[in-house]
């Protein structure tokens, strides 16, 4: 049985001034991976809800 998402949650936390870093602004390496795996499975949701 497919399981069918019908809510996705997002939160965030934004922290105002203070000075920024390069390394706190640019994502770490293993999160783009991450990013990519989640996009390619929306995709792939995606695709199979147009198909049906």
């Amino acid at each position: 049985m497919p399981v069918e998402i019908r809510e996705l949650q997002i939160t965030t936390t934004v922290h105002e001034g203070g000075s920024t870093t390069a390394a706190s602004s640019a994502p770490a390496a293993g999160s783009e991976d991450i990013i990519a795996k989640c996009v390619e499975q929306v995709l792939e949701i995606l695709k199979e809800k147009t198909e049906r």
